[in-house]
Protein backbone atom coordinates (compact mmCIF):
# COMPACT_ATOMS: atom_id res chain seq x y z
CA UNK A 1 0.00 0.00 0.00
CA UNK A 2 1.09 3.58 -0.67
CA UNK A 3 1.68 6.03 2.15
CA UNK A 4 -1.07 8.62 2.61
CA UNK A 5 1.00 10.48 5.23
CA UNK A 6 4.63 10.93 6.20
CA UNK A 7 5.83 13.15 9.01
CA UNK A 8 9.59 13.61 8.79
CA UNK A 9 11.85 14.94 11.53
CA UNK A 10 9.11 16.80 13.40
CA UNK A 11 10.48 18.88 16.28
CA UNK A 12 8.26 21.12 18.41
CA UNK A 13 9.35 23.23 21.37
CA UNK A 14 7.28 25.06 23.97
CA UNK A 15 8.80 27.48 26.51
CA UNK A 16 11.09 25.36 28.65
CA UNK A 17 9.94 22.05 27.11
CA UNK A 18 10.91 20.15 23.94
CA UNK A 19 7.64 18.31 23.25
CA UNK A 20 8.77 16.56 20.04
CA UNK A 21 12.29 15.71 18.90
CA UNK A 22 12.88 14.44 15.35
CA UNK A 23 9.67 12.38 15.25
CA UNK A 24 8.97 10.26 12.16
CA UNK A 25 5.63 8.69 11.26
CA UNK A 26 4.41 6.87 8.16
CA UNK A 27 0.75 5.96 7.70
CA UNK A 28 -0.40 3.82 4.78
CA UNK A 29 -3.63 4.29 2.87
CA UNK A 30 -6.58 2.38 4.33
CA UNK A 31 -5.00 1.29 7.61
CA UNK A 32 -5.74 1.94 11.28
CA UNK A 33 -2.50 3.27 12.71
CA UNK A 34 -2.27 3.54 16.50
CA UNK A 35 0.01 5.92 18.36
CA UNK A 36 0.97 4.95 21.93
CA UNK A 37 3.07 6.53 24.62
CA UNK A 38 3.04 7.71 28.19
CA UNK A 39 1.42 11.03 29.07
CA UNK A 40 3.78 13.74 27.88
CA UNK A 41 5.27 11.51 25.17
CA UNK A 42 4.05 13.95 22.50
CA UNK A 43 1.13 12.08 20.90
CA UNK A 44 -1.44 14.88 20.97
CA UNK A 45 1.19 17.51 20.10
CA UNK A 46 2.17 15.52 17.00
CA UNK A 47 -1.46 15.37 15.86
CA UNK A 48 -1.91 19.09 16.49
CA UNK A 49 1.11 19.73 14.26
CA UNK A 50 -0.44 17.52 11.58
CA UNK A 51 -3.86 19.18 11.72
CA UNK A 52 -2.60 22.77 11.76
CA UNK A 53 -3.50 23.56 15.37
CA UNK A 54 0.24 24.23 15.66
CA UNK A 55 0.74 25.98 12.30
CA UNK A 56 3.66 25.73 9.90
CA UNK A 57 6.55 27.85 11.12
CA UNK A 58 6.07 26.87 14.77
CA UNK A 59 7.82 23.50 14.30
CA UNK A 60 10.67 21.97 12.30
CA UNK A 61 10.28 19.09 9.85
CA UNK A 62 7.99 18.19 6.96
CA UNK A 63 4.44 16.93 6.57
CA UNK A 64 4.00 14.96 3.33
CA UNK A 65 0.35 14.24 2.56
CA UNK A 66 -0.49 12.29 -0.58
CA UNK A 67 2.95 12.88 -2.01
CA UNK A 68 3.12 16.65 -1.46
CA UNK A 69 4.78 18.68 1.29
CA UNK A 70 2.03 20.58 3.12
CA UNK A 71 2.26 23.68 5.27
CA UNK A 72 -0.98 24.17 7.18
CA UNK A 73 -1.51 27.66 8.56
CA UNK A 74 -4.70 26.69 10.42
CA UNK A 75 -6.93 23.70 11.05
CA UNK A 76 -9.19 24.73 8.18
CA UNK A 77 -6.33 24.08 5.73
CA UNK A 78 -5.94 20.45 6.80
CA UNK A 79 -9.71 19.91 6.91
CA UNK A 80 -9.96 21.16 3.32
CA UNK A 81 -7.78 18.18 2.31
CA UNK A 82 -9.82 15.71 4.38
CA UNK A 83 -7.62 15.52 7.50
CA UNK A 84 -10.07 15.66 10.40
CA UNK A 85 -9.12 15.44 14.08
CA UNK A 86 -11.55 14.57 16.88
CA UNK A 87 -10.08 15.77 20.16
CA UNK A 88 -10.51 14.08 23.52
CA UNK A 89 -12.63 17.03 24.67
CA UNK A 90 -15.55 16.94 22.26
CA UNK A 91 -16.24 20.17 20.34
CA UNK A 92 -20.04 20.08 20.42
CA UNK A 93 -22.60 22.75 21.30
CA UNK A 94 -24.84 21.05 23.91
CA UNK A 95 -27.90 23.25 23.33
CA UNK A 96 -27.91 22.75 19.55
CA UNK A 97 -29.41 19.75 17.76
CA UNK A 98 -27.48 16.82 16.33
CA UNK A 99 -28.06 18.14 12.79
CA UNK A 100 -26.88 21.65 13.70
CA UNK A 101 -23.73 20.22 15.30
CA UNK A 102 -22.93 18.00 12.34
CA UNK A 103 -22.83 21.00 10.00
CA UNK A 104 -21.58 23.64 12.45
CA UNK A 105 -19.06 25.74 10.52
CA UNK A 106 -19.84 23.68 7.41
CA UNK A 107 -23.44 24.74 6.87
CA UNK A 108 -25.62 23.63 3.96
CA UNK A 109 -26.34 27.15 2.82
CA UNK A 110 -26.86 29.17 -0.33
CA UNK A 111 -26.52 32.94 -0.41
CA UNK A 112 -26.00 32.95 3.35
CA UNK A 113 -29.32 31.17 4.03
CA UNK A 114 -29.32 27.66 5.49
CA UNK A 115 -31.27 25.05 3.55
CA UNK A 116 -32.80 23.20 6.50
CA UNK A 117 -34.47 20.54 4.35
CA UNK A 118 -31.12 19.55 2.87
CA UNK A 119 -29.46 19.86 6.29
CA UNK A 120 -31.79 17.33 7.91
CA UNK A 121 -31.73 14.97 4.91
CA UNK A 122 -27.93 14.88 4.90
CA UNK A 123 -27.84 14.62 8.70
CA UNK A 124 -30.11 11.54 8.63
CA UNK A 125 -27.91 9.88 6.00
CA UNK A 126 -24.73 10.56 8.00
CA UNK A 127 -26.34 9.45 11.26
CA UNK A 128 -27.35 6.16 9.62
CA UNK A 129 -23.72 5.61 8.57
CA UNK A 130 -22.46 5.94 12.14
CA UNK A 131 -25.35 4.05 13.75
CA UNK A 132 -27.29 6.93 15.34
CA UNK A 133 -31.04 6.30 15.40
CA UNK A 134 -32.10 9.52 17.16
CA UNK A 135 -34.00 12.32 15.47
CA UNK A 136 -31.69 14.97 13.92
CA UNK A 137 -33.62 17.48 16.08
CA UNK A 138 -32.40 15.87 19.32
CA UNK A 139 -30.30 18.22 21.45
CA UNK A 140 -26.72 17.10 22.17
CA UNK A 141 -27.31 17.58 25.90
CA UNK A 142 -29.96 14.83 25.75
CA UNK A 143 -27.69 12.06 24.43
CA UNK A 144 -24.88 10.16 26.16
CA UNK A 145 -21.15 10.56 25.64
CA UNK A 146 -20.96 7.48 23.41
CA UNK A 147 -23.49 8.92 21.00
CA UNK A 148 -21.80 12.31 21.15
CA UNK A 149 -18.64 10.62 19.86
CA UNK A 150 -20.69 9.30 16.93
CA UNK A 151 -21.93 12.85 16.22
CA UNK A 152 -18.29 13.97 16.03
CA UNK A 153 -17.58 11.20 13.52
CA UNK A 154 -20.65 12.19 11.50
CA UNK A 155 -19.26 15.75 11.47
CA UNK A 156 -16.01 14.38 10.07
CA UNK A 157 -17.87 12.45 7.36
CA UNK A 158 -19.72 15.65 6.42
CA UNK A 159 -16.32 17.22 5.72
CA UNK A 160 -15.36 14.42 3.31
CA UNK A 161 -12.81 12.91 5.69
CA UNK A 162 -9.90 10.99 4.15
CA UNK A 163 -7.68 10.71 7.23
CA UNK A 164 -9.55 10.50 10.54
CA UNK A 165 -7.58 11.22 13.74
CA UNK A 166 -9.15 10.16 17.04
CA UNK A 167 -7.50 11.30 20.28
CA UNK A 168 -8.55 9.05 23.19
CA UNK A 169 -12.02 8.41 21.67
CA UNK A 170 -13.03 5.79 24.24
CA UNK A 171 -11.61 7.42 27.39
CA UNK A 172 -15.08 8.41 28.66
CA UNK A 173 -17.02 5.47 27.21
CA UNK A 174 -18.26 2.27 28.80
CA UNK A 175 -17.26 -1.10 27.37
CA UNK A 176 -20.32 -1.44 25.11
CA UNK A 177 -19.94 2.03 23.59
CA UNK A 178 -16.18 1.51 23.19
CA UNK A 179 -16.73 -1.77 21.32
CA UNK A 180 -19.31 -0.13 19.05
CA UNK A 181 -16.92 2.70 18.20
CA UNK A 182 -14.05 0.33 17.42
CA UNK A 183 -16.30 -1.78 15.19
CA UNK A 184 -17.27 1.40 13.34
CA UNK A 185 -13.59 2.13 12.70
CA UNK A 186 -13.17 -1.37 11.29
CA UNK A 187 -16.16 -0.76 9.00
CA UNK A 188 -14.60 2.49 7.77
CA UNK A 189 -11.33 0.65 7.16
CA UNK A 190 -13.18 -1.90 5.02
CA UNK A 191 -14.49 1.06 2.98
CA UNK A 192 -10.94 2.37 2.47
CA UNK A 193 -10.77 5.11 5.11
CA UNK A 194 -7.48 5.72 6.94
CA UNK A 195 -7.52 6.33 10.70
CA UNK A 196 -4.99 7.35 13.33
CA UNK A 197 -5.98 6.20 16.82
CA UNK A 198 -4.45 7.57 20.02
CA UNK A 199 -5.40 5.52 23.08
CA UNK A 200 -4.13 4.36 26.44
CA UNK A 201 -6.40 1.30 26.29
CA UNK A 202 -3.89 -1.17 24.94
CA UNK A 203 -6.39 -4.00 24.56
CA UNK A 204 -8.37 -1.83 22.13
CA UNK A 205 -5.25 -0.98 20.15
CA UNK A 206 -4.27 -4.63 19.89
CA UNK A 207 -7.78 -5.41 18.64
CA UNK A 208 -8.03 -2.95 15.72
CA UNK A 209 -4.62 -1.50 14.80
CA UNK A 210 -2.64 -2.57 11.73
CA UNK A 211 0.47 -0.75 12.92
CA UNK A 212 1.46 0.76 16.26
CA UNK A 213 3.95 3.63 16.55
CA UNK A 214 5.34 4.14 20.05
CA UNK A 215 6.58 7.53 21.27
CA UNK A 216 8.65 8.08 24.40
CA UNK A 217 9.84 11.45 25.74
CA UNK A 218 8.93 13.19 22.48
CA UNK A 219 10.83 10.79 20.20
CA UNK A 220 9.87 7.84 17.99
CA UNK A 221 10.83 4.52 19.59
CA UNK A 222 9.54 2.03 17.01
CA UNK A 223 6.65 0.99 14.79
CA UNK A 224 5.15 -2.48 15.29
CA UNK A 225 3.33 -4.34 12.50
CA UNK A 226 0.47 -6.47 13.81
CA UNK A 227 0.29 -8.37 10.51
CA UNK A 228 3.75 -9.84 11.04
CA UNK A 229 3.20 -11.07 14.60
CA UNK A 230 0.61 -10.80 17.40
CA UNK A 231 1.50 -7.80 19.59
CA UNK A 232 1.00 -8.40 23.31
CA UNK A 233 0.13 -5.55 25.67
CA UNK A 234 3.35 -6.23 27.60
CA UNK A 235 5.33 -5.61 24.40
CA UNK A 236 3.66 -2.21 23.89
CA UNK A 237 4.20 -1.26 27.54
CA UNK A 238 7.90 -2.09 27.32
CA UNK A 239 8.27 0.28 24.38
CA UNK A 240 6.29 3.01 26.15
CA UNK A 241 8.07 3.00 29.50
CA UNK A 242 11.43 1.56 28.44
CA UNK A 243 11.26 -1.38 30.82
CA UNK A 244 9.27 -4.49 31.62
CA UNK A 245 6.23 -3.99 33.86
CA UNK A 246 5.42 -7.34 35.40
CA UNK A 247 2.71 -5.94 37.68
CA UNK A 248 0.07 -3.36 36.80
CA UNK A 249 -0.76 -2.75 40.48
CA UNK A 250 1.71 -2.16 43.32
CA UNK A 251 1.54 -4.63 46.24
CA UNK A 252 -0.42 -3.59 49.33
CA UNK A 253 0.18 -4.67 52.89
CA UNK A 254 -1.95 -2.30 54.95
CA UNK A 255 -3.55 -3.01 58.29
CA UNK A 256 -7.22 -2.04 58.14
CA UNK A 257 -8.51 -0.42 61.32
CA UNK A 258 -11.79 0.70 62.86
CA UNK A 259 -14.67 2.23 60.95
CA UNK A 260 -13.86 5.77 59.86
CA UNK A 261 -16.66 7.08 57.63
CA UNK A 262 -20.24 6.03 57.02
CA UNK A 263 -23.32 7.17 55.14
CA UNK A 264 -26.74 5.64 55.84
CA UNK A 265 -29.98 5.65 53.84
CA UNK A 266 -28.77 8.34 51.43
CA UNK A 267 -31.38 9.70 49.00
CA UNK A 268 -30.86 12.34 46.31
CA UNK A 269 -33.31 13.91 43.85
CA UNK A 270 -32.35 15.08 40.37
CA UNK A 271 -31.49 18.82 40.51
CA UNK A 272 -33.92 19.76 37.71
CA UNK A 273 -36.66 17.11 37.94
CA UNK A 274 -38.54 17.24 41.21
CA UNK A 275 -39.44 13.83 42.60
CA UNK A 276 -37.03 11.90 40.38
CA UNK A 277 -34.78 9.93 42.73
CA UNK A 278 -31.23 9.52 41.41
CA UNK A 279 -29.72 7.96 44.56
CA UNK A 280 -32.03 5.57 46.39
CA UNK A 281 -31.30 4.63 49.99
CA UNK A 282 -27.56 4.02 49.63
CA UNK A 283 -25.47 3.05 52.67
CA UNK A 284 -21.71 2.46 52.80
CA UNK A 285 -18.84 2.49 55.23
CA UNK A 286 -15.06 2.70 54.95
CA UNK A 287 -12.52 1.81 57.64
CA UNK A 288 -9.13 3.32 58.40
CA UNK A 289 -6.57 2.20 55.85
CA UNK A 290 -9.26 0.69 53.62
CA UNK A 291 -9.72 1.29 49.91
CA UNK A 292 -13.29 0.64 48.80
CA UNK A 293 -14.47 0.67 45.21
CA UNK A 294 -17.81 1.48 43.62
CA UNK A 295 -18.43 -0.41 40.38
CA UNK A 296 -21.27 0.10 37.93
CA UNK A 297 -22.18 0.84 34.36
CA UNK A 298 -22.31 4.39 33.03
CA UNK A 299 -25.39 6.10 34.48
CA UNK A 300 -25.44 3.92 37.60
CA UNK A 301 -25.20 7.02 39.81
CA UNK A 302 -21.63 6.77 41.13
CA UNK A 303 -20.61 10.36 40.39
CA UNK A 304 -23.98 11.71 41.55
CA UNK A 305 -23.52 9.90 44.87
CA UNK A 306 -19.99 11.24 45.35
CA UNK A 307 -20.94 14.83 44.49
CA UNK A 308 -24.02 14.79 46.70
CA UNK A 309 -21.95 13.62 49.67
CA UNK A 310 -19.27 16.22 48.97
CA UNK A 311 -21.10 19.31 50.19
CA UNK A 312 -24.26 18.70 48.15
CA UNK A 313 -22.45 19.59 44.93
CA UNK A 314 -25.16 17.64 43.11
CA UNK A 315 -28.89 17.14 43.61
CA UNK A 316 -31.59 18.47 45.90
CA UNK A 317 -33.78 17.21 48.74
CA UNK A 318 -30.78 15.20 49.94
CA UNK A 319 -31.52 13.12 53.01
CA UNK A 320 -29.66 10.55 55.03
CA UNK A 321 -26.91 10.65 57.64
CA UNK A 322 -23.13 10.83 57.38
CA UNK A 323 -20.71 10.20 60.22
CA UNK A 324 -16.94 10.48 60.59
CA UNK A 325 -15.29 8.72 63.54
CA UNK A 326 -18.76 8.27 65.03
CA UNK A 327 -19.56 11.99 64.86
CA UNK A 328 -22.49 13.18 62.73
CA UNK A 329 -21.40 15.45 59.88
CA UNK A 330 -22.93 18.60 58.43
CA UNK A 331 -22.24 18.27 54.69
CA UNK A 332 -24.57 21.03 53.58
CA UNK A 333 -21.81 22.98 51.76
CA UNK A 334 -18.52 22.15 50.09
CA UNK A 335 -16.67 24.34 52.58
CA UNK A 336 -18.14 22.36 55.48
CA UNK A 337 -17.33 19.05 53.81
CA UNK A 338 -13.68 20.08 53.37
CA UNK A 339 -13.45 21.42 56.92
CA UNK A 340 -14.79 18.12 58.29
CA UNK A 341 -12.22 15.98 56.49
CA UNK A 342 -13.64 15.09 53.07
CA UNK A 343 -11.98 15.62 49.70
CA UNK A 344 -13.27 14.79 46.22
CA UNK A 345 -11.13 14.38 43.08
CA UNK A 346 -13.59 14.91 40.21
CA UNK A 347 -13.72 12.70 37.10
CA UNK A 348 -13.17 15.71 34.80
CA UNK A 349 -9.88 17.21 35.94
CA UNK A 350 -9.72 19.84 33.19
CA UNK A 351 -13.19 21.34 33.72
CA UNK A 352 -13.85 20.78 37.43
CA UNK A 353 -10.47 19.96 38.97
CA UNK A 354 -8.01 22.56 37.71
CA UNK A 355 -7.63 26.15 36.61
CA UNK A 356 -5.65 25.32 33.49
CA UNK A 357 -4.36 28.83 32.83
CA UNK A 358 -2.89 29.12 36.34
CA UNK A 359 0.44 27.83 37.62
CA UNK A 360 1.07 24.52 39.33
CA UNK A 361 1.67 26.26 42.66
CA UNK A 362 -1.65 28.15 42.66
CA UNK A 363 -3.60 25.04 41.71
CA UNK A 364 -2.04 22.99 44.51
CA UNK A 365 -2.98 25.50 47.20
CA UNK A 366 -6.39 26.48 45.78
CA UNK A 367 -8.54 24.35 48.12
CA UNK A 368 -6.70 25.45 51.27
CA UNK A 369 -5.76 29.10 50.89
CA UNK A 370 -5.80 29.52 54.67
CA UNK A 371 -2.83 27.16 54.77
CA UNK A 372 -0.68 29.61 52.80
CA UNK A 373 -2.06 32.97 53.93
CA UNK A 374 -1.83 35.33 56.86
CA UNK A 375 -4.66 37.72 57.72
CA UNK A 376 -6.21 37.10 54.32
CA UNK A 377 -3.01 37.74 52.33
CA UNK A 378 -1.27 34.88 50.54
CA UNK A 379 2.31 34.31 51.69
CA UNK A 380 4.04 33.54 48.37
CA UNK A 381 7.10 32.02 50.03
CA UNK A 382 4.90 29.60 51.96
CA UNK A 383 2.91 28.81 48.81
CA UNK A 384 6.11 28.03 46.90
CA UNK A 385 7.32 25.81 49.74
CA UNK A 386 4.04 23.87 49.86
CA UNK A 387 3.90 23.41 46.08
CA UNK A 388 7.55 22.32 45.97
CA UNK A 389 6.93 19.77 48.71
CA UNK A 390 3.99 18.17 46.89
CA UNK A 391 5.77 18.32 43.55
CA UNK A 392 8.55 16.21 45.05
CA UNK A 393 6.29 13.89 47.08
CA UNK A 394 3.99 13.07 44.16
CA UNK A 395 6.78 13.15 41.56
CA UNK A 396 5.00 15.76 39.42
CA UNK A 397 7.05 16.11 36.23
CA UNK A 398 7.16 19.81 35.44
CA UNK A 399 10.05 22.18 34.64
CA UNK A 400 8.87 24.44 37.46
CA UNK A 401 6.01 24.93 39.91
CA UNK A 402 5.48 28.19 37.99
CA UNK A 403 4.58 26.24 34.83
CA UNK A 404 0.97 26.66 33.72
CA UNK A 405 -1.00 23.45 34.32
CA UNK A 406 -2.36 23.46 30.76
CA UNK A 407 1.17 22.57 29.55
CA UNK A 408 1.43 19.41 31.69
CA UNK A 409 0.59 15.89 30.55
CA UNK A 410 -2.67 14.30 31.71
CA UNK A 411 -0.95 12.14 34.31
CA UNK A 412 0.86 15.10 35.84
CA UNK A 413 -2.31 17.20 35.78
CA UNK A 414 -3.99 14.41 37.76
CA UNK A 415 -1.16 14.51 40.31
CA UNK A 416 -1.68 18.26 40.70
CA UNK A 417 -5.37 17.64 41.46
CA UNK A 418 -4.38 15.01 44.03
CA UNK A 419 -1.87 17.40 45.58
CA UNK A 420 -4.55 20.10 45.83
CA UNK A 421 -6.78 17.84 47.89
CA UNK A 422 -4.01 16.25 49.94
CA UNK A 423 -3.03 19.75 51.08
CA UNK A 424 -6.45 20.00 52.77
CA UNK A 425 -5.32 17.04 54.93
CA UNK A 426 -8.48 14.96 54.41
CA UNK A 427 -9.44 11.89 56.39
CA UNK A 428 -11.59 10.50 53.55
CA UNK A 429 -10.60 10.90 49.91
CA UNK A 430 -13.11 10.18 47.14
CA UNK A 431 -11.44 9.49 43.77
CA UNK A 432 -13.74 9.62 40.74
CA UNK A 433 -12.14 7.91 37.70
CA UNK A 434 -8.65 8.67 39.08
CA UNK A 435 -6.75 7.26 36.08
CA UNK A 436 -9.00 8.22 33.17
CA UNK A 437 -6.99 9.16 30.10
CA UNK A 438 -3.54 8.48 31.57
CA UNK A 439 -0.97 5.87 30.59
CA UNK A 440 0.03 2.66 32.37
CA UNK A 441 3.16 4.15 33.94
CA UNK A 442 1.28 7.13 35.40
CA UNK A 443 -1.53 4.81 36.53
CA UNK A 444 0.96 2.74 38.51
CA UNK A 445 2.18 5.90 40.26
CA UNK A 446 -1.40 6.94 41.12
CA UNK A 447 -2.06 3.48 42.55
CA UNK A 448 1.09 3.86 44.65
CA UNK A 449 -0.24 7.16 46.03
CA UNK A 450 -3.54 5.47 46.92
CA UNK A 451 -1.58 2.80 48.84
CA UNK A 452 0.39 5.48 50.68
CA UNK A 453 -2.82 7.25 51.73
CA UNK A 454 -4.26 3.99 53.03
CA UNK A 455 -1.04 3.31 54.94
CA UNK A 456 -1.52 6.68 56.66
CA UNK A 457 -4.89 5.46 57.99
CA UNK A 458 -7.05 7.46 55.61
CA UNK A 459 -10.18 6.04 54.01
CA UNK A 460 -10.18 5.96 50.21
CA UNK A 461 -13.25 5.55 47.97
CA UNK A 462 -12.53 4.79 44.30
CA UNK A 463 -15.15 5.17 41.58
CA UNK A 464 -14.04 3.59 38.32
CA UNK A 465 -15.47 2.31 35.03
CA UNK A 466 -12.48 -0.04 34.73
CA UNK A 467 -13.27 -3.18 36.67
CA UNK A 468 -9.68 -4.52 36.56
CA UNK A 469 -8.62 -1.29 38.29
CA UNK A 470 -11.12 -1.81 41.11
CA UNK A 471 -10.05 -5.43 41.49
CA UNK A 472 -6.38 -4.36 41.54
CA UNK A 473 -6.47 -1.52 44.09
CA UNK A 474 -9.48 -2.06 46.37
CA UNK A 475 -10.09 -4.12 49.50
CA UNK A 476 -13.87 -4.20 49.12
CA UNK A 477 -16.23 -3.38 46.25
CA UNK A 478 -19.81 -2.11 46.19
CA UNK A 479 -21.77 -2.74 42.98
CA UNK A 480 -24.14 0.05 41.94
CA UNK A 481 -27.01 0.01 39.48
CA UNK A 482 -29.67 2.63 38.81
CA UNK A 483 -28.96 4.59 41.99
CA UNK A 484 -28.82 1.60 44.36
CA UNK A 485 -26.16 -0.70 45.74
CA UNK A 486 -27.05 -4.18 44.52
CA UNK A 487 -24.09 -6.11 45.92
CA UNK A 488 -21.01 -5.86 48.13
CA UNK A 489 -18.00 -8.19 48.07
CA UNK A 490 -14.37 -8.43 49.23
CA UNK A 491 -12.08 -7.68 46.29
CA UNK A 492 -10.28 -11.01 46.76
CA UNK A 493 -13.57 -12.81 46.06
CA UNK A 494 -14.64 -10.53 43.20
CA UNK A 495 -14.21 -10.83 39.45
CA UNK A 496 -15.43 -8.90 36.42
CA UNK A 497 -17.91 -11.69 35.71
CA UNK A 498 -19.24 -11.64 39.28
CA UNK A 499 -19.70 -7.86 39.23
CA UNK A 500 -21.53 -7.97 35.88
CA UNK A 501 -23.67 -10.86 37.12
CA UNK A 502 -24.75 -8.71 40.09
CA UNK A 503 -25.77 -5.90 37.74
CA UNK A 504 -27.59 -8.19 35.32
CA UNK A 505 -29.32 -10.05 38.16
CA UNK A 506 -30.71 -6.72 39.32
CA UNK A 507 -32.03 -6.02 35.83
CA UNK A 508 -33.58 -9.48 35.81
CA UNK A 509 -35.53 -8.91 39.02
CA UNK A 510 -37.22 -5.88 37.44
CA UNK A 511 -38.49 -7.69 34.36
Amino acid sequence: MAAILEMRGITKTFPGVKALSDVNLMVEEGEIHAICGENGAGKSTLMKVLSGVHPAGTYQGDIVYRGEVRKFAAIGDSEHLGIIIIHQELALAPQLSIAENIFLGNETAAGGVIDWTQCFQRARALMTKVGLRESPNTLITNIGVGKQQLVEIAKALAKQVKLLILDEPTASLNEADSAALLNLLLEFKAQGMTSILISHKLNEIAKVADKITILRDGSTVETLDTAKEPILESRIIKGMVGREMTDRYPPRNVEIGAELFRIDDWWVEHPQHSGREVIKGVSLHVRRGEVIGIAGLMGAGRTELAMSVFGRAYGRNIRGTATLEGRKLDLSTIEKAIAQGLAYVTEDRKVLGLVLTEEVRTNITLANLEGVSQQGVIDEAREVAVASRYRQALRIRTPSIHQRVVNLSGGNQQKVVLAKWLFTEPKVLILDEPTRGIDVGAKYEIYGIINELAAQGKGVIVLSSEMPELLGVCDRIYVMNEGRFVDEMPAREASQEKIMASIMRQYGTKS
